[in-house]
């Protein structure tokens, strides 16, 4: 039996016409002959209100029993709708009900819970109508993503998720292991990963931007997308210890080329989130951030403001403001100036370029005035950094300075070096945290409400 989605029928309005939906009750109300009973699949915000009259062969022994949360199959006519905010209903023949909730136990009723008690039951919060929307708009996000690239002639490349390169350099990796945790095999004192099942130590990867590089300077423009993970003990809204990149790599590429395409991809999501997800934005700006669909709105209104940190640190200085986090040059910029940045001083998104040297990674390539590296940050109103990048360091004598003084094994990075010995050329990158991104278009306060299951320190499972 062929079935609609309801968002199609919503759309379509094929009145008179015989249709079969399946979904959730949402609501039952009754009449002296009939009940309203509405239905929702996932597929939109919207419900489609069902009309089950009593006569109904199992109208008392089932439909009027129906309760929050049981999954049910209608068919029947698609009628104009009387009643006021909808503009079609369907009268059914046919109810079969798949499967009971009962609302003694079913937790998710009438009234509205908070994120935190959603949190305590992920498997059943995507059924509500915050955490629905969120889901929508993620999909249509991910699709916009592969869109946007595939238009630019970007090659889309998998990347390992266990690797034996810390990109970062921080050292907060997951191990990768196949030992038996009670008896691992030791040598000297400490665990021998010789043994190991790879030969060596191993991680999940915290970016897949090394490996992506190795394809940029072979394919030009490539890009991935795909989880990565970093063992930060960190339990604030802002970080997840499982997330998703995106990070394009470019080769005959500049940092103004990256700043240009890393805009480009903010403001091609935010209009597809615009243009695709209009009822549930607003939603999100009725009860989440009434100042959520004007914030979107200016991201495209306007090109990003550029400005070089020296700027931003000499900006943030003459503010007067008392920020929490000291601002001298040399520091890394933390949430309070990037917010203040982009909230007070600009409001709107900035991308701060060319940071010192000491406080940036390995790969980014050193200015001219040896204090600096052509890297950048994007920052959002509401977030923060949303996008790092940098022109990566092409010179082979240079990459190698700088590996020697992080006190990197060079031989762990000899084949990064080799791309630097044959054929090397100017390139660049950056990495898009994908659930921050959906966090600013969804107006989300914590990022746990915007990856279906948020892992994060003490929180690995259900």
């Amino acid at each position: 039996m062929t079935t609609h989605r309801i968002a199609s029928l919503l759309r379509a309005q094929p009145l008179g016409e015989s249709v079969t939906v399946n979904g959730w009750v949402r609501t039952r109300r009754d009449a002296k002959t009939f009940s309203f009973l509405e239905i929702n699949d996932g597929s939109c915000l919207k419900n489609l209100q069902v009309i089950a009259e009593a006569s109904l062969p199992n109208y008392e022994a089932e439909i009027a029993r129906l309760a929050t949360g049981c999954a049910v199959r209608v068919t029947g006519e698609l009628a104009l709708s009387p009643a006021k905010g909808q503009a079609v209903e369907l009268k059914a023949r046919e109810v079969t009900v798949y499967g009971w909730a009962d609302p003694e136990s079913y937790p998710l009723q009438k009234k509205r819970h908070s994120f935190e008690f959603l949190r305590t039951i992920s498997h059943l919060r995507p059924r509500t109508n915050a955490l629905g929307a969120v889901a929508r708009v993620r999909s249509v996000l991910s699709q916009a993503v592969h869109d946007f690239f595939k238009e630019r002639g970007f090659f889309y490349i998998h990347t390992p998720i266990i690797t034996t390169s810390d990109c970062e350099g921080a050292g907060e990796m997951f191990t990768v292991t196949s030992f038996d945790l009670d008896q691992p095999p030791k040598s000297h004192g400490k665990v021998d990963f010789s043994q190991d099942f790879f030969g060596r130590r191993t991680s999940l990867t915290v970016s897949g931007q090394l490996e992506a590089e190795i394809y940029a300077l072979a394919l030009g423009n490539v890009y991935t997308f795909g989880p990565t993970f970093r063992a930060e003990n960190s339990n604030t809204s802002r970080h997840l210890a499982e997330f998703w990149m995106i990070e394009p790599e470019m080769a005959f590429c500049d940092l103004a080329g990256d700043i240009d395409v890393a805009e480009a991809l903010l403001k091609h999501l935010v209009q597809r989130a615009l243009t695709e997800c209009r009822e549930d934005l607003d939603l999100f700006g009725q009860f989440i951030d009434q100042g959520l669909i004007g914030r979107l709105e200016n991201v495209l209104a306007n090109p990003f403001i550029r400005l070089p940190y020296s700027e931003a640190i000499e900006r943030l200085k003459a503010s007067g403001h008392d920020f929490e986090f000291p601002v001298e040059w040399g520091l890394d910029l933390q949430s309070e100036h990037e917010r203040y940045l982009t909230e007070t001083i600009f409001a709107q998104p900035v991308v701060v370029t060319d940071y010192p040297k000491a406080i940036k990674a390995f790969y980014m390539r050193q200015n001219d005035d040896g204090r600096t590296v052509a890297a950048m940050d994007i920052l959002f109103p509401g977030i923060g950094e949303i996008v790092g990048g940098s022109q990566r360091e092409e010179r082979y004598e240079v990459l190698l300075a700088r590996l020697t003084e992080s006190g990197l094994p060079l031989a762990d990075y000899q084949w990064y070096l080799d791309l630097r010995r044959f054929g090397s050329a100017p390139h660049a990158g950056f990495g898009l945290g994908f659930e921050r991104i959906v966090q600013f278009v969804t107006g989300m306060a914590n990022i746990r409400e915007v990856i279906p299951f948020p892992r994060t320190p003490g929180s690995a499972g259900f």
